[in-house]
C-alpha cells in the first residue's frame, strides 16, 4: 500500500490510498497520519480509488485513526471507495462510523 498527500483544501489535508492494506501495511498507514496529526493539521479526506484491497488490520488501522483525530477534535472522511473495499466497511458497519463518500469531488464539496 502506499498513502501519500495528494494536495491540500483550505485546512484539509488529502491524501491518496492504492494498493492492499492489510497486516503489513496498515501500520505504515497509522504512522503517516500520526505524522500528519502532529503537526497540527485536523481534517483529512482520503481517497480510496485506488484502494484494492482491506483487510480487517487495514479496518483497525483506520478505526484507530478515526477516533485518534476526533480526540483533537478533527474529521476524516473516506472518499471514493472501490466496490470491493466499500462492501468490507458495510459488512463490518465502519460505513456507519466513519463517514464515506461516493467521489473525492463529494467529499472536497462538503
Amino acid at each position: 500500500m502506499e498513502i501519500k498527500e495528494f494536495k491540500r483544501k483550505d485546512e484539509t489535508l488529502v491524501a491518496t490510498l492504492s494498493g492492499r492494506m492489510d497486516a503489513m501495511t496498515s501500520t505504515g498507514f497509522t504512522d503517516q497520519m500520526g505524522v500528519w496529526t502532529e503537526t497540527g493539521l485536523k481534517s483529512f479526506i482520503i481517497d480510496c480509488s485506488a484502494l484494492d484491497y482491506i483487510s480487517s488490520a487495514g479496518l483497525r488501522a483506520i478505526l484507530v485513526t478515526a477516533k485518534k483525530i476526533k480526540t483533537i477534535n478533527g474529521s476524516l472522511q473516506l472518499a471514493a471507495l472501490q466496490e470491493n473495499v466499500h462492501n468490507v466497511f458495510s459488512i463490518s458497519g465502519f460505513d456507519k462510523i466513519i463517514p464515506i463518500t461516493a467521489t473525492l469531488d463529494d467529499a472536497l464539496n462538503q
